[in-house]
């Protein structure tokens, strides 16, 4: 059984079919639904049902809180229509619109970041050209592969593109990423996606915490911010566990040097030795530094479990839920144990 969903925003109205979400019928029909993960995960999509009934499959917390749901709040991307229905995303500030790319793409660099971790440069062959705002991401296919998804870690005004990638238990395309990939191997890309981008109107205080790869992201945010002429103070912290998992902190520390409004703190969680770092939890650092940061934005990357927790805990210090932007990545493990409602 079908049923018609009204979107607000785009006055347009389509048949939905039984068992489809509403951000999968969004798409199909080619409208520009805001969407990140598309598993639950990010919030990305999060909207608001004027009228009818959904059955919402399980979802993160962080995505859409219970206070939320009570509000009317739903996820599109979790959202199967139970009846007729009208919904439209949450207005966002500074709303971007990029065209959507799918790039035939070769390796050019890659460059043996520390021991997990590897940064690959990418050459676009075909499909583009590719805009993107910084923080942003993009699904990355290799040959034989699935898709994964990687933010951009250059600024939009250069033309190679830059991905950061760690090695995780099992994955099997971060296994190929660090033992397998060479300089002109094929690549598809395809993007961009993401909401958690740089809001360049903002006048206010940045503050850009990066978990591990997360910097990816916000290397991007922190650059761009800076090369545009943003004149307003940036704090950049980067949690790490010990030493080894450190990486670009000597071109950070520069940066900090040539931009006075940059401030960089590397923190790290497990020390093995006596180190010129701060010690610690990312998140405990940035709340020691600060008593109040009314008026700032968050911009968060890294593991779910880190970025969950800085946006709670950063609202402590006067930063709003909606001045908090963050896509927090998931594996595809964790997502197949949300799916399962576990």
């Amino acid at each position: 059984m079908t049923h018609k969903v009204h979107f607000r925003t785009f006055d347009v109205e389509l048949e939905v079919a039984d068992g489809q979400t509403i951000l999968d019928a969004a798409l199909a029909a080619k409208i520009d639904y805001p969407c990140g993960c598309q598993s639950g995960n990010c919030g990305a999509c999060k909207s608001r049902l004027f009228t009818g009934k959904v059955d919402l499959a399980p979802y993160s917390e962080f995505a859409l809180e219970t206070s939320e749901r009570d509000q009317g709040l739903v996820l599109a991307c979790r959202s199967v229509p139970l009846t007729d229905c009208e919904i439209a995303p949450l207005d966002q500030d500074e709303v971007v619109a990029h065209p959507h790319r799918v790039m035939d793409c070769k390796i050019g660099h890659i460059t043996e970041a520390t021991h997990d971790i590897r940064v690959i440069q990418i050459d676009v062959i075909g499909g583009g050209p590719f805009s993107f705002s910084p923080g942003q991401y993009a699904a990355l296919t290799f040959s034989g592969l699935p898709p994964r998804d990687f933010s951009m870690a250059n600024r939009a005004d250069e033309d190679r593109l830059e991905f950061h990638i760690r090695r995780i238990t099992g994955g099997k395309v971060s296994d190929h990423i660090l033992d397998q990939l060479k300089v002109g191997d094929r690549v598809n890309v395809e993007g961009p996606y993401g909401v958690s981008y740089l809001r360049e109107l903002h006048r206010g205080p940045i503050l850009a915490v990066a978990g591990s790869t997360g910097l990816a992201p916000i290397k991007s945010i922190v650059g761009s911010a800076l090369q545009i002429g943003m004149k307003q103070s940036i704090y950049l912290y980067l949690g790490v566990r010990d030493e080894r998992d450190l990486y670009m902190t000597d071109a950070l520390e520069l940066l900090a040097t040539d931009y006075p409004s940059l401030t960089f703190t590397p923190v790290l969680s497990e020390p093995s030795e006596q180190v010129k770092y701060r010690s610690g939890l990312v998140t405990d650092a940035v709340l020691s530094d600060f008593d109040d940061l009314d008026g700032c934005k968050a911009y968060i990357a890294g593991p779910p479990a880190m970025v969950e927790m800085a946006v709670e805990k950063f609202q402590l210090l006067g930063i709003r839920r909606e001045d908090c932007h963050a896509d927090a990545f998931y594996t595809e493990a964790e997502k197949a144990i949300l799916d399962q409602g576990e």
